[in-house]
């Protein structure tokens, strides 16, 4: 088959689900990743051309074994999002601190591995897109964050050393920082900063100007997966008007 394949981790309801349609939407075929089998099975019959393999990229021998099965079974990807992430919300004497390790294995050693599987053949044919998602934590540390910014600051870094070997390759690396939060099913129970306070039987009404939408952020990463080679971004910050930065 002659249509480009998308692999994408971390395929929830809400932005992994929305790149997955748009990239479905202009002919690729995808390979969605998650932990949830039973979502990823509804998805599948809902996006054309989608296949849902089950998969916690936590497990790296199960994240590398699923990968050789998707190239065996569809071809070799050429765009890769990296959309799985494992947060740790605490400070670090209230934190756990083995949470600190699972995180970076699913936010950067993860990562490590997709791209040791995938890039060869992308090397091989002088073309490919790596996007990786990311948010504020990759860029600085506040007091809650202690367990998670140094994991996502290190995915970012990683991304780039990768953007800096494989961009003269032929392959675009770029790290999209999603400053905000994501419209989603459960964007309700957010704990919101200033409003996360109030009693559990107050009603809170949060302006959808506050969220940056799923399918918005689907856009920004279906264009940067497709910009000309004569203009690559490495570093791109999305954000709603209304975010404070």
């Amino acid at each position: 088959m002659t249509q480009p394949i998308c692999l994408i981790t971390g395929v929830g309801e809400g932005t992994g689900a929305a790149i997955a349609r748009r990239f479905a939407k202009s002919g690729y075929r995808l390979a969605m990743l998650a932990r949830n089998r039973e979502r990823l099975r509804k998805l599948e019959q809902e996006i054309p051309q989608a296949h849902a393999y089950g998969c916690d990229v936590s497990n790296l021998e199960e994240l590398l074994t699923t990968v050789k099965h998707i190239q065996a079974e569809m071809g070799h990807p050429s765009v890769l999002i990296h959309n799985a992430v494992s947060a740790t919300f605490g400070t670090f004497l209230n934190a756990e601190p083995e949470t600190l390790e699972h995180n970076f294995r699913v936010n950067t050693t993860s990562l490590l591995y997709l791209v040791r599987q995938l890039a060869p053949t992308m090397v091989q044919t002088g073309s490919g897109t790596i996007i990786v998602t990311g948010n504020t934590a990759a860029h600085r540390g506040i007091p809650t964050y202690a367990l998670f910014a140094p994991t996502k600051a290190a995915q970012r870094i990683l991304a780039q050393s990768l953007a800096r070997e494989l961009g003269p390759k032929g392959i675009h690396v770029a790290y999209l920082t999603i400053d905000a939060a994501i419209a989603t099913p459960w964007s309700k129970d957010l704990p919101v900063q200033g409003l996360n306070t109030h009693p559990l039987n107050q009603q809170i009404t949060i302006s959808k100007e506050f969220f940056c939408q799923p399918v918005d952020i689907a856009e920004e990463t279906f264009h940067i997966a497709h910009q000309p080679r004569s203009a690559w971004s490495f570093d791109v910050e999305i954000r709603p008007s209304t975010e404070k930065w």
